[in-house]
């Protein structure tokens, strides 16, 4: 026998024992896109790689080092998606989403793939979920996609979690203003700088901001702000964010630092910090990208959207409170023999009918009594219905409550349903 295969290098299985703290994410997400008009769009997994090389652009980590890419038998250049805006936007390009300037409100859900160095909250498969607004300009479309991130910690009990932090880019002239001024200082220091940040000087100075390398943090301090390089209509754009969250009752703080190394992004970049999780403390991370649509070859179209990492919001939840409880089946069928196991198949699938919400769990093999009673308990079944050779030759069914004292009852086979309902599932 050879060695058994393993899993890839950060790269996870979700087992049964802990799915349902993912459901309990999923479920929140769908309730609360589904209030504010949102709907699902799910995207191939495998996209051209060219999608990815004229969206996140040929001199970035995630082009240069992080990308799952191949070439396949047909030459096509293919790659594992790292993101899911750039194949939102491609679909929604494809498919019309854009024509006739409508408005287009989507959310997704799904894995993504980057080949860096896994650590806790970030590896090489990791899932995301994203809500994406197409054909709306202005600030107040962010206001909304913030309002709903708000109410989705307050649904998963993160509220006093996370802090919300905001700035703006500004337009493209607001930007190449800064990043003159931004390159000129970083020359003045280059001595300061490490090589990361060196190379982004030349390639994307703006990332130089983002470092999370301590010994560098007094440059990043002394760089020009931002915001003061705003112009009119920027500056009000910012303005007009930050009075609708007041008003809304979002608290805030403005993080000068916080920026986007793509040119397609302009105006508001905000992210949901926390300092809960270690080096990882970014769990939402959102902005408008005005200019993506026609670097993908559509006319300009206004958009604006954020992504989180689900195993970051699993964790923080489960930090917060505890494991979710798993769902608990309602009955566990106890059965004696082989007889007693197609005649508990078949009273299964009539309640299973009859009651579509209960969850019914059958032995499917021969075991001793006393064993099976453990697996009932074990599985957290409210009742245990038995069957035995008198019960399959007297055509009855034992029913016994798993969670409180009660004497077995024995029942007629056709009053079984009529019994669990009055008695030990749907008490009055």
């Amino acid at each position: 026998m050879g060695q058994a295969v393993k899993s890839i290098k950060g790269v996870h299985d979700i087992l049964p024992d802990n799915i349902h703290n993912w459901h309990f994410l999923e479920q929140n997400v769908r309730d609360v896109m589904s209030g504010y008009g949102y709907r699902e769009m799910r995207t191939p997994i495998l996209e051209k790689s060219e999608l990815f090389h004229r969206s996140i652009g040929e001199v970035t980590d995630i082009v240069e080092k992080e990308m799952y890419s191949f070439e396949d038998l047909n030459g096509d250049h293919l790659s594992l998606r790292p993101e899911n805006t750039a194949s939102c936007v491609r679909a929604a390009i494809q498919h019309g989403l854009l024509a006739n300037n409508q408005t287009s409100r989507i959310w997704y859900l799904g894995p993504m793939f980057r080949r860096e160095n896994p650590q806790a909250g970030r590896y090489r498969q990791f899932w995301q979920v994203g809500a994406e607004v197409y054909g709306v300009p202005g600030p107040y479309v962010e206001a909304e996609l913030i309002l709903l991130s708000a109410r989705l910690w307050e649904r998963l009990g993160l509220n006093d979690q996370v802090e919300l932090q905001i700035n703006s880019l500004g337009t493209s002239e607001d930007r190449d203003n800064y990043r003159s001024e931004l390159v000129s200082y970083l020359n003045d220091h280059i001595s300061e700088l490490d090589d990361d940040s060196k190379r982004r000087l030349t390639t994307n100075p703006l990332r130089v901001l983002d470092t999370k390398n301590p010994a560098m943090s007094n440059v990043v301090a002394g760089a020009p702000n931002m915001l003061d390089h705003l112009c009119d209509e920027s500056r009000e754009h910012f303005e007009s964010l930050q009075s609708a969250l007041q008003q809304c009752g979002i608290a805030y703080q403005i993080n000068t630092r916080l920026v986007r190394g793509l040119d397609y992004y302009s105006h508001t970049v905000f992210e949901w910090v926390t300092n809960k999780l270690g080096s990882q403390g970014t769990v939402c991370a959102g902005g408008r990208y005005d200019g993506l649509t026609e670097q993908l070859g559509a006319k300009p179209t206004p958009g604006v959207g954020w992504a989180l990492g689900m195993e970051r919001i699993i964790e923080l939840v489960a930090q917060q409170q505890g494991e979710q409880n798993p769902p608990e089946p309602e009955i566990f069928m106890v059965l004696a023999n082989e007889q007693a196991i197609v005649s508990g198949l078949a009273l299964a699938e009539q309640i299973r009918t009859a009651e579509p919400g209960w969850s019914v769990t059958c032995n499917c093999t021969v075991s001793g009594m006393k064993s099976q009673f453990k697996k009932a308990d074990k599985s957290r079944a409210h009742v245990a219905l038995i069957i035995a050779e008198d019960e399959v030759t007297n055509g009855t069914v034992g029913i016994k409550s798993l969670r409180r004292q009660a004497d077995q009852q024995t029942v007629a086979r056709e009053k079984v349903l009529e019994v669990l309902r009055s008695e030990f599932l749907n008490p009055q």
